[in-house]
This record gives C-alpha cells, sequence and structure tokens, in this order.
C-alpha cells in the first residue's frame, strides 16, 4: 500500500468490538510475538512512547555518536518525532528547529500525532523546554494529514502536548508567561506552566488544585477525563480531571505522586511515593480514593506506571540502584511481571520499557538489542499477545539485563514525563 494510500487511512474509523471481545478476559499471561521497529535514519536510539489499536506507534528517534549509546554521559545529537505504520517510518518534521520529541500516549486511532518540537526561535528567557540544549522556543504540535502545526500557548513562550484522545482532544501544559515564584534561584525552566486541554485548535486551561500555582496533564481517556499533577515547581500531586474540576489523588503520605495514564473506565496508572518517603514506585488508582502500590521487580529498585487499557491491564518499567532502566513489566491480576520472561529467546530484544498498552493487548517500549550488528543499540518494539508457548525467554537467555543506560538528557525527559526535568531544575 502506498504512504499516501496509508495517510488517506488515517481517518477511516477503526472497529475494535470483536477484538475487545477476544481480550476481555484478560486472565491468562500471554506470550509475545516481539516486532524490532527498526531505525530512522540508521540512527540508534528508538522508543515507542505512543500506541493505538490499529497497532501503530509513536516514536521518539534519537541519534548519538557511535559509543555513547551505553553511556550515561552519551549525547543526544538530535531527536525526531515518528511513526511506524505497518512497517512504514514518517518522520513528523518540527516547527522550524531541529529536533522534536513526544512523551506518552500522543498516537489516537485516527492517526493524529501530539508532542513538542523547538522552532527556530530563541527563547528570550534562556529556557530549554524541549531538553536539547538549544535554548529554542518550545511549542507543542498536532500533526495530522501529513502536516504538523503548533498548538496555542496560555500567553507564554513555551508549551507541550502529551496525549490525545480518539476525540481530538490533547492533554498537556502550556506557560503563561509569569516568572514562578516557588522554583528555586538559578531554575532555568522558570515560569509557571499550566495544565491544558486543546480542542478545535483552542488551549483551554485546567485548574489546579487549592493555590497550586502549577500542573500538568498527562494522560486523557476518550471520554475527555485527564490525569496528572497539580502542585509547585519543585512538587507534583497526583490529580484527577473531570467536569472542569481538579480532584487530587491519595498518595502514601508523602507528597510526589504522578497520574500518567488513564483509561475509559477511570482507572489511572502512575507512581507514587512510597510511606517512608525513600522510593517512588508504580501505582494504580482504581477510582479517585483508592490506591495500590504495584511495588517493584525482585532486584530492582523502583518503578514507574506508565500505560493502563481497559482490561486494567497496566504496563511500566523498573530503575535499577543506579537509576537506569531496567525491565519492563506488565500488571495484571494483581500480579507484575517482566515482559521478558514472555518474550522469546529469539527476539533478539531486551525489554527494558513498557510504555502503552492497547485494547488488543499489544505492548510498546523500549528494548536493547543483544546479538548482531545492532548489539547495544536501543530499539523500539512492538509486542503482541499469542497463544503458543514462550519456549525459552529473553530472561533465560539474558539472566542479568545489559548495562546500557540511555544518555543523561533523554534519561531525564523519560523520567520527568514532560521533558523539562522541572523537578531537579
Amino acid at each position: 500500500m502506498s504512504a499516501l494510500r496509508r495517510l488517506r487511512n488515517f481517518w477511516i474509523p477503526w472497529v475494535t468490538m470483536t477484538l475487545l471481545a477476544c481480550f476481555s478476559g484478560a486472565a491468562a499471561q500471554a506470550s509475545y510475538r516481539v516486532t524490532d521497529l527498526g531505525r530512522l535514519h540508521n540512527w540508534n536510539l528508538g522508543c515507542a512512547m505512543g500506541l493505538n489499536d490499529r497497532g501503530w506507534t509513536e516514536i521518539m528517534e534519537g541519534n548519538l555518536p557511535p559509543g555513547q549509546q551505553d553511556s550515561s554521559t552519551g549525547k543526544l545529537l538530535t531527536g525526531r518525532v515518528a511513526l511506524d505504520i505497518d512497517g512504514l517510518k514518517i518522520d513528523l518534521g518540527t516547527l522550524g528547529g531541529r529536533n522534536s520529541w513526544t512523551n506518552y500516549d500522543g498516537l489516537n486511532d485516527r492517526g493524529q500525532a501530539a508532542g513538542f518540537s523547538e522552532t527556530s526561535v530563541p527563547d528570550p528567557n534562556g529556557e530549554d523546554i524541549c531538553s536539547f540544549g538549544t535554548h529554542l522556543t518550545c511549542r507543542p504540535f498536532l500533526w495530522q494529514n501529513g502536516h504538523m502545526r503548533a498548538l496555542p500557548t496560555l500567553g507564554g513562550n513555551n508549551g507541550q502536548a502529551s496525549a490525545i484522545n480518539n476525540r481530538g482532544q490533547i492533554a498537556g501544559f502550556a506557560e503563561n508567561g509569569i516568572v514562578d515564584s516557588t522554583c528555586p534561584p538559578g531554575t532555568t525552566n522558570n515560569r509557571i506552566i499550566l495544565p491544558v486541554l486543546w480542542e478545535k485548535g483552542e488551549a483551554h486551561p485546567l485548574p489546579t488544585v487549592g493555590s497550586d500555582p502549577d500542573g500538568v496533564a498527562f494522560g486523557i481517556n476518550n471520554q475527555g477525563q485527564a490525569t496528572g499533577y497539580s502542585g509547585t515547581c519543585t512538587l507534583p500531586n497526583a490529580v484527577l480531571w473531570e467536569n472542569g474540576t481538579a480532584t487530587q489523588l491519595p498518595d502514601l503520605g508523602v507528597p510526589g505522586a504522578l497520574g500518567n495514564g488513564i483509561n475509559d473506565q477511570g482507572q489511572i496508572i502512575g507512581q507514587v511515593v512510597s510511606a517512608d518517603g525513600t522510593t517512588a514506585y508504580a501505582a494504580l488508582w482504581q477510582n479517585p480514593q483508592a490506591i495500590t502500590s504495584l511495588g517493584t521487580l525482585p532486584g530492582d529498585a523502583s518503578s514507574l506506571g506508565e500505560g493502563i487499557n481497559n482490561q486494567g491491564q497496566a504496563v511500566g518499567s523498573t530503575t535499577d540502584s543506579s537509576g537506569d532502566w531496567s525491565h519492563a513489566f506488565i500488571y495484571q491480576n494483581g500480579v507484575m511481571t517482566d515482559l521478558n520472561t514472555l518474550f522469546p529467546a529469539s527476539s533478539n530484544l531486551y525489554a527494558t520499557m513498557a510504555n502503552e498498552i492497547n485494547e488488543r493487548g499489544q505492548i510498546a517500549g523500549m528494548a536493547i538489542v543483544l546479538n548482531g550488528p545492532q548489539a547495544g543499540e536501543i530499539h523500539a518494539f512492538l509486542a503482541t499477545p499469542v497463544n503458543e508457548s514462550v519456549g525459552t525467554s529473553v530472561a533465560d537467555v539474558a539472566r542479568t539485563h545489559p548495562k546500557i543506560t540511555l544518555p543523561a538528557n533523554v534519561g531525564k525527559q523519560l523520567l520527568q514525563r514532560f521533558g523539562s526535568g522541572r523537578f531537579e531544575r
């Protein structure tokens, strides 16, 4: 099928009822057929951050100097948002700068994509919201029909779009231009950021909780409910937005929780700080009053919940004691499972991040290539549930995950969700 035909098909409705019926039980643990989504422009970093029910992925693609993809001090030379549509790769381009990037869940079933991009204009306040070190203004974007256009802010210079639902509503944040008095002296990105819902090209600010100056909307479902955080420059608290009202979600007695994804049942996946204040764990809110800390995998130090589907299957990632990505996981029926134990050894990919799960049970994320000429590179993957036994798994072959560390600025963009490293500023 030609690229033009596929682009036209972005607007064909996608029917999932029979697929939902197939996966509605979600009781048995599946094994997976794993697709290496390859590389764009022969770059060596790929991470699938968005996934729709067609199995299309939104990928952040980057390039690092040879040999630096496994270094915590590696330099990200360039980054672009790309779509993978059944093997067809589309570079979405930029808004005039060199780089574009994305957060989680920025692709809907209509093929609309959201993210953020540098422009060619230096930020007059020296901010670096896109976090590429260029200090160019950073604008949220909507991409559709082969064209990227900037979304409006709330009067400031910068913003980021994160998730987009099937109604075309987009969740993210935008600056209003006012200096944030809660930021420590010397903070680079020091303007107030407000949670935003973009609809039909217009920016609608969402309320924060109480007197909180800042907020970010990370996830949105097809009902228009959104999740993210409300807080200050350095301290977030997880929140649910519904019908124009912000409701703070419960934590474990220590501030710092984040809501990352929300399904159509209103279940929220994210992260919470442990009761002793020492560790961050993936968390599941079954409703605005009930929280469950998911813990982490044996041998790992912390975890992050990232995506959840309508069957309540959740995915995320763990980190080791050094803060490096360690294992991708799926959480279902009260159990967290290392995805690598469900991947066949023939996949040649060791999954360190699972970012999204769709209604078909497909999972998208990031993995390390184990063997061959691309060994050590970081590739995006798509895992599809299958009925056959996994046999020998990747976990059996690589009992200790390869010591591959993302470059410092990439890690901050992933860990801090909206890319500006705001909580470390």
